[in-house]
């Protein structure tokens, strides 16, 4: 009798301890805490490209649309004083100091930074090109450059590429041709990419402009 106690009991914990093993391992293969985890690994930076592409592509997108509103003014303001001043290239004349405040005050109303750019420090190109370029306060790369051209060549004819970022007068392809003398105020400003350092956690390189460029004609009428 004793025995058959001693048999049942023997039972009875082989029993329990069999669907104990077995509710163990049925929360074991039901919890998948780790397989989100290794999800949330995988998809992270995946995730991270996404946000720094939003940001950094609207922040581009927004400085190329503010540098051309500037430039447009800018050329607009220049344009309407008077071309007989640009015969004195030793001094700045009084239509380009004009445009260069237009561009400076409206970067710093804006909260862009100018770069430590001066009426001062300027070069001059033949025939009536001035041109501004500052990389202090903080700004990276080539910094802000602004080229005024008061003597611009524009084009009479329609169909003809946009003008170059320098304000240089190309050449057209059939000759000579009939033009507008104008005033073309280009701005390049060096832009930092983060969107490159977080495709490198996927292992990828990215080649971006360092440069946000906006260039601005408009025909001169004095």
């Amino acid at each position: 009798m004793k025995a058959q106690r001693v048999s049942g009991r023997r039972v009875n914990d082989s029993l329990r301890l069999r669907s104990w093993r077995t509710a163990v391992g049925r929360l074991v293969w039901r919890d998948d805490r780790a397989a989100q985890l290794v999800e949330f690994a995988v998809a992270l930076p995946l995730l991270v490209v996404f946000v720094v592409g939003i940001f950094d592509f609207s922040s581009a997108y927004t400085l190329k649309q503010k540098l051309t509103n500037v430039a447009r003014d800018a050329a607009r303001v220049a344009a309407a004083d008077p071309a007989n001043d640009v015969a004195q290239p030793s001094g700045i004349p009084a239509s380009v100091s004009d445009a260069f405040w237009v561009v400076d005050n409206y970067l710093i109303a804006n909260k862009i930074n100018d770069c430590g750019i001066s009426v001062s420090r300027h070069s001059f190109a033949a025939p009536a090109t001035w041109t501004f370029s500052g990389t202090g306060s903080g700004c990276v790369g080539t910094g802000l450059v602004l080229a005024i051209n008061r003597g611009y060549y524009f084009p009479a004819t329609g169909g003809d590429a946009p003008a170059l970022l320098t304000c240089v007068p190309q050449e057209p392809a059939g000759g000579p041709q009939p033009a507008v003398i104008s005033t073309c105020v280009s701005i390049q400003y060096a832009y930092q990419w983060r969107f490159g350092r977080a495709a490198s956690l996927l292992g990828s390189t990215v080649a971006l402009p360092t440069k946000i460029s906006a260039i601005a004609v408009s025909m001169n009428e004095n």
